[in-house]
């Protein structure tokens, strides 16, 4: 019989509305009942395409013994880490701080009170390798809050003032620091550089994951101030990532992480916010490089969303599982869906083409039973029978069954890969790209924004969740609406990305320090109020609202708006020389703001050949953050386009900064030269 999350719009929660465990979704319902019960609360954190949730669920929570002791001595709370970001961070932070480590799924004992005592992540069915069997926590958590209520009463209370001491630590930091010059940004690069594998690239050792925010800044860094380390650094590493077993050789695409330092061995999870932010880092190279690899790859990219995770209604679903159904085993296995053999290969080539795609791809043993992950480790000789092997290859890997789809529609993400998809389309002469990203932001508005102005998280099947945006939705959304106004001239999206920044300042800042926080002011209260401006999978909340408010000040000239992004950057003054890797958005927005950004205003009549070169002229500069409006004379909707007259008739560019302008120029290779970039011919 199913249980209480067989309404759930989560196909996470979905997934476990059959256990035999009692689920109940988070909520203030459930904390009742284990007030009314005295017991205490056991919540598991998760995702739908998370591997090792999949695992503890067909371990621990489908048998029934255990799930008749867990539903006798606790309330068991499930949650999509998805949908409820607030909860996940909250708890991450306490289960770090007392383990050290973290990870999904997230295993926490509370007190009805909400309060934390005890902390996991993964536990076995029995013991094995040094854990303690799930069962046991249980009986071992039971026992506790039987016997020895006061201590764990105690244990609670000193995590919840643990946890009030650090989130203090970046309340005051908006305010207390100041802004990175290009001292610090110089530091920064230079930072970077000092974890970065030579070698291999990327950063760090094993596991690596694709560091999407880190290259931005290094490939603003190098457009502002021509440094070829940071140039080679984002080059080398988008190459190695792309020739990987990380990107999806047939389908286009990036796994999650590579767990290998070789960016081989992926983890098999395809995520819609890696795959948007990398998209548009490998336009951004190419934009930097004219190479044809990173061109290949955002296009590839771009084509995989559009495939593989558009919904009916227009957004973009969240993830594909790592896992699917081996048909040799017959059971659901990691990666059994990319992986091959060479006897596949010639199965399906025949025994000429098998050998070829056998070199070609590296096919020689990835692991133990024989198979490899495709990679692409040179450019082919051969390209006409690279595409033949490659068609003919996602064609009958179309026969297998396929990984799982978590269709649900987040806010953030789909504001993410709204941006990615704008941009490659105008920059690549895609329109469907640019039409895509036009209809996921009508689904955002019209399923996901309220009357009254607030964003909700998530949807599914064109039905919101309902649970509350976060400062990464509200910020995200933005910056893909932006992308849309400077891409398409309709300057509904810029109202709308204003109206969405205005929510930020009025809810989710802090008036005294300028430190913004994750949740707004009138959210569910948790045991604290998130707050983190580190770079994630994502670029944090924090900073992704520094660079959309930058953006939306140097199009209306809005000090408001400048002053409250320069506050929050303050905290990338504090962290970014010492932690790059982790605030790479910010240093990103750091950038933009040392060079201005720059402000462009095209001007002419719309679909005239003129106005189309030098629209697309002006949007392939690489100046950090460089702001591009377009529109007819005598425009007066947005701030930076009024008083722009017409050069001697003709469409006229002008390049400004804080609304101080150049002579405006009718000469696309003069603008390509103001903005570093090259001219935008059209049709090229």
């Amino acid at each position: 019989m199913p249980n209480r999350l067989a309404d759930a719009t989560s196909p996470y929660l979905q997934q476990h509305a059959d256990n035999p465990v009692d689920w109940w979704p988070w909520g203030p319902a459930a904390f009742e009942e284990a007030a009314r019960r005295g017991v205490p609360v056991l919540l598991s954190v998760g995702y739908a395409a998370c591997h090792w949730c999949h695992v503890m669920a067909h371990e621990s929570f489908e048998d029934e013994a255990i799930a008749a002791y867990a539903n006798e001595h606790f309330v068991a709370v499930k949650v999509d880490r998805e949908e409820r970001p607030d909860v996940d961070a909250v708890y991450m932070e306490a289960v770090q701080a007392a383990t050290g480590q973290g990870g999904w799924p997230m295993t926490v004992f509370l007190t009805p009170e909400k309060d934390p005592f005890y902390f996991g992540t993964y536990f076995p069915p029995v013991p094995r390798h040094g854990m303690p069997g799930f069962r046991q926590v249980l009986e071992g958590v039971s026992a506790a809050w039987r016997d020895r209520r006061d201590e764990v009463g105690e244990v609670a209370e000193r995590i919840r003032v643990d946890l009030a001491e650090r989130a203090s630590v970046y309340g005051v930091g908006g305010g207390t620091h100041q802004v990175p010059g290009t001292e610090e940004l110089a530091k920064a690069a230079a930072e970077l550089g000092r974890s970065y594998d030579a070698e291999r690239g990327g950063f760090g050792g094993a596991p690596k994951f694709p560091p999407s925010m880190a290259v931005e800044f290094l490939l603003r860094h190098h457009a502002r101030t021509g440094s070829a380390e940071a140039l080679e650094m984002a080059r080398h590493t988008c190459e190695a990532m792309a020739r990987g077993g990380i990107y999806d050789q047939l389908g286009g695409g990036f796994a999650r992480y590579a767990v290998d330092a070789d960016w081989v061995v992926p983890h098999f999870e395809k995520m819609l916010y890696d795959n948007a932010l990398l998209l548009r880092v490998y336009l951004h190279l190419w934009r930097a490089t004219g190479e044809e690899l990173p061109r290949r790859i955002a296009l590839e990219t771009a084509d995989f969303l559009l495939a593989e995770l558009r919904t009916p209604e227009g957004g973009f679903a969240s993830a594909l599982d790592a896992d699917s159904l081996d048909p040799a085993t017959g059971k659901s296995a990691e990666g059994a869906y990319y992986a091959w053999t060479p006897a596949q290969l010639a199965e399906v080539l025949g025994a000429e083409d098998g050998v070829l795609a056998t070199g070609l791809f590296e096919v020689t043993g990835t692991f133990e039973h024989g198979s490899s992950v495709l990679q692409l480790l040179d450019d082919p000789e051969d390209q006409e029978a690279y595409r033949r092997i490659r068609a003919r290859l996602l064609t009958a890997r179309a026969t297998r069954p396929a990984p799982a789809r978590d269709d649900k529609v987040v806010a953030a993400w789909n504001g993410l890969a709204i941006a990615a998809l704008a941009e490659t389309g105008a920059l690549l002469e895609r329109p469907d790209l640019v039409e895509a990203a036009v209809r996921a932001a009508d689904l955002l508005l019209a399923v996901h924004l309220t009357e009254d102005g607030r964003l909700l998280r998530t949807s599914r099947d064109g039905r919101a969740g309902g649970n509350a945006g976060v400062l990464e939705d509200y910020a995200d959304t933005a910056e893909g609406f932006l992308a849309l106004y400077a891409v398409t001239g309709d300057a509904e999206w810029l109202g709308l990305a204003g109206g969405l920044l205005d929510t930020v300042l009025s809810h989710f800042v802090d008036t005294a320090s300028g430190a913004l926080y994750d949740t707004a002011d009138d959210a569910e209260q948790l045991i604290r109020r998130p707050q983190d401006p580190t770079d994630n999978a994502t670029p944090s909340g924090w900073t992704a609202a520094a660079q959309a408010l930058l953006t939306y000040a140097a199009y209306t000239g809005s000090e408001r708006h400048r002053t409250a992004a320069e506050r929050a950057l303050g905290i990338v003054g504090a962290l970014g020389s010492r932690a790059p890797r982790f605030i790479g958005w910010g240093l990103a927005a750091a950038e933009a703001l040392a060079d201005g950004p720059r402000e462009v205003a095209v001007i002419g009549r719309a679909g005239a050949p003129g106005t189309a070169l030098l629209h697309r002229t002006a949007l392939l500069g690489t100046a950090p953050g460089a702001v591009v409006a377009v529109g007819e004379p005598g425009s007066a909707e947005v701030p930076l386009l009024v008083d722009r007259p017409l050069l001697d008739g003709e469409p006229a560019a002008y390049v400004c900064h804080h609304f101080s302008c150049d002579a405006p120029t009718a000469d696309p290779t003069e603008l390509a030269g103001k903005l570093g970039g090259r001219v935008g011919n059209l049709g090229a």
